[in-house]
């Protein structure tokens, strides 16, 4: 092995390396079965570490680091699309609570121009005020985008609603008036407080040499010092919640939607597989609970239930997409019985073998290729630790009905609720 790393620790075939130097850590996979690999760089830093003034920082910047960087930039004829996109790569980048990634999908001879990038960018980005300005604006359109669709805007209040401390309060594009007017300097503050090689997790997954990649990550990457600070921690905790709370949204719309909202906890605590069993048992399928109740009796189109697991506490969300005229209440009132019923009553053993099956399933299609697993990878490090990763069917296969009735009866209780309602405008009269 390359004398710069060091091993940490191995699982489900993964190994995770540490860069002596400056503390980057590295995922690696190895798939021969196709000549493409994965190359992505997770930072460790998403909408949960801003704050009043310049919520949006970590989106508005992934715009920016794509505009150029010392090697990388327009004015040479390096320009970090057109380097990537004249080798056939898929490149992007995503931001969200907890992280942001920088990814490339590139045939494997093209590794080390991947991961030549991404270290450049990393310490050299360019982050320049004629850049901000024209990227503010293609952010307020996708703000704004955001703004004309229910779902949405119904979502960001319930977060912002559920939450009063805690940043998960703020949605990851920010608020627009941060969005306009946060300084360029003051994005370069974020930048060299957090985009660090010491608060990053570089992942590379597909067809590669390990010696070989490994070399090229110290090669790139090793040009840079781990951060002269201490990376700041979020120690906000959002306090207990004393009641119910509601929050309604009245713009124009075809129909309505009724949300019910219940405050999980941090993703790697083992309730949160509880809560992604019972999620299926609710709301996934023709078979599911709430399916019956709601959709088959022409309450709904549709359900969606959102479980994803966040480093710190996450909420545990019923969507009901409702056909028209049906009522807000009425809905609520079936979601909220159907949760006192598995509180009073729990679930039967072939519910969750269904539930779990299901998950397989799902977790079987999404790490197909490349990408998906660096993807699945990428969120598992967001919580805090990769291994949620591979561990995650075998904690899911130990989801009993007594855990089920007791993760019900510790969290689904009214005084932790937020319940959310929209209704289209042309309703209310």
């Amino acid at each position: 092995m390359n004398s710069q790393f060091e091993l940490i620790k191995s699982s489900g075939g993964i190994d995770e390396y540490r860069l002596k130097s400056n503390g980057l850590r590295v995922l690696m996979l190895q798939d021969l079965s196709t000549p493409v690999a994965t190359f992505m760089v997770t930072y460790h830093v998403g909408s949960r570490n801003e704050a009043i003034g310049y919520t949006g920082s970590t989106h508005l910047l992934e715009h920016l680091m794509f505009k150029g960087s010392r090697n990388y930039n327009k004015e040479n004829g390096t320009a970090i699309w057109d380097e990537l996109q004249s080798i056939g790569a898929q490149i992007n980048a995503t931001t969200w609570n907890d992280r942001t990634n920088y990814f490339e999908v590139v045939p494997s001879e093209h590794i080390e121009k991947a991961i030549s990038i991404e270290a450049d960018r990393m310490r050299f980005s360019f982050l320049r005020d004629e850049d901000r300005q024209p990227e503010m604006t293609v952010v307020r359109n996708e703000y704004e985008r955001g703004e004309n669709s229910p779902f949405d805007v119904l979502d960001k209040n319930i977060w912002a609603t559920a939450y009063q401390a805690h940043p998960y309060h703020h949605s990851t594009i920010g608020w627009r008036s941060d969005i306009e007017n946060v300084s360029t300097e003051r994005l370069k503050e974020f930048y060299d407080v957090y985009y660090w090689p010491n608060n990053a997790t570089a992942t590379i997954i597909g067809d590669f040499q390990k010696d070989t990649t490994l070399s090229l990550i110290a090669k790139y990457f090793g040009e840079h010092k781990k951060s002269d600070h201490e990376i700041p921690k979020v120690y906000t905790e959002e306090p207990l919640q004393e009641g119910p709370r509601r929050i309604v949204v009245k713009r124009s719309g075809q129909s309505g939607i009724t949300a019910v909202a219940h405050k999980t906890p941090p993703g790697l605590d083992v309730d949160m597989y509880v809560f992604q069993v019972l999620g299926k048992i609710l709301c996934d399928g023709k078979s599911s609970r709430l399916y019956k109740k709601i959709v088959d009796q022409g309450l709904a189109t549709s359900l969606f239930m959102y479980d994803f697991p966040f480093k710190d506490n996450g909420l545990f969300i019923t969507y009901a997409f409702l056909t028209p005229d049906t009522d807000n209440q009425k809905v609520e009132d079936i979601i909220l019985k159907e949760y006192n019923d598995i509180i009073s009553n729990g679930v039967e053993d072939s519910e969750i073998m269904r539930a779990v099956a299901q998950i397989r399933a799902s977790v079987a299609f999404s790490r197909d290729g490349s990408y998906a697993v660096a993807s699945a990878l990428n969120e598992a490090i967001a919580i805090g630790d990769w291994q949620f990763y591979t561990s995650y069917v075998e904690k899911i296969e130990l989801v009993s009905a007594k855990d089920i009735k007791r993760v019900a009866s510790k969290y689904l209780t009214e005084d932790q609720s937020t319940v959310g309602w929209f209704i289209p405008k042309n309703k209310t009269k």
